[in-house]
């Protein structure tokens, strides 16, 4: 089984690309819901909801992890790995993909304060030499909405206009979306903004964590695919909200 940490259902987004690749093997996703939104919390407070949460996963039988969270990944990642020898793969922001696709394009990168402020994510900026072309934009309330249930209407796209406007859109051609949960909007703001290509980490967080499964010898070859929900510790039995935000991304 492998398990996969988000704040709240941010991660759902990487999940589904995860059954995608991984359709054999088994899924625990963990929902921090009791702690959600991470935007308004410490660097420390966050490390521990983040420690608590993978060695639950452990406890279940998790043969890797998988942080859903670019918040959890920039805050705990380094401390996880050098505490802990089993897998954890990581999330970050896809300024890398949104870079490579066009060195003449502006990007303009949307994530959490916490992950913005991060100096994880300053010396991946750094290491590819864009700091000259990228733009940086908190949307921490839009965390707020996804958790709502709230993904599109006057509300979601006023805050979307007004946070995104302060910028010259024209002058930009990417948007990276460095949150899990931003993941929800992508096609409101590619609509609102037509000239912004919105890009995400999971498909290639799917690759990775694909590619490390086979290189370990762990990847299953028969499974049917069965997931399990917990929220902050504490198994879901009624499973209609995930449920049908699978069903939204699918359709997507």
């Amino acid at each position: 089984m492998i398990g996969v940490f988000d704040s709240g259902i941010g991660g759902l987004t990487l999940l589904h690309e995860l059954t995608k690749k991984l359709p054999k093997e088994n899924f625990a996703y963990y929902a921090d819901v009791a702690n959600v939104p991470y935007s308004y919390k410490t660097p420390e407070q966050i490390l521990g909801f983040v420690e608590n949460a993978v060695l639950f996963l452990r406890k279940k039988g998790a043969k890797m992890i998988v942080l859903a969270c670019n918040t959890a990944t920039n805050v705990a990642i380094e401390y996880l790995r050098e505490k802990y020898s089993f897998p954890i793969v990581a999330i970050q922001p896809a300024v890398k993909v949104a870079a490579d696709f066009d060195d003449s394009k502006r990007i303009l990168a949307a994530a959490t304060p916490v992950t913005l402020a991060a100096n994880r994510y300053k010396n991946l900026v750094a290491s590819l030499a864009i700091e000259d072309r990228i733009s940086n934009v908190a949307l921490p309330k839009l965390v707020e909405f996804a958790e709502k249930g709230v993904f599109d209407g006057e509300e979601v796209e006023g805050y979307l206009k007004e946070q995104i406007e302060t910028y010259n859109t024209q002058d930009y051609h990417y948007m990276v979306l460095g949150c899990t949960h931003f993941t929800f909007y992508e096609d409101l703001i590619e609509k609102l903004f037509e000239n912004l290509k919105t890009v995400d980490g999971n498909e290639g967080t799917a690759n990775q964590v694909k590619r490390i499964l086979e290189k370990e010898g762990l990847l299953k070859t028969e499974g049917s695919g069965l997931v399990s929900f917990y929220e902050s510790g504490e198994v879901v039995t009624n499973l209609g909200k995930y449920v049908k935000l699978m069903l939204r991304l699918r359709a997507n």
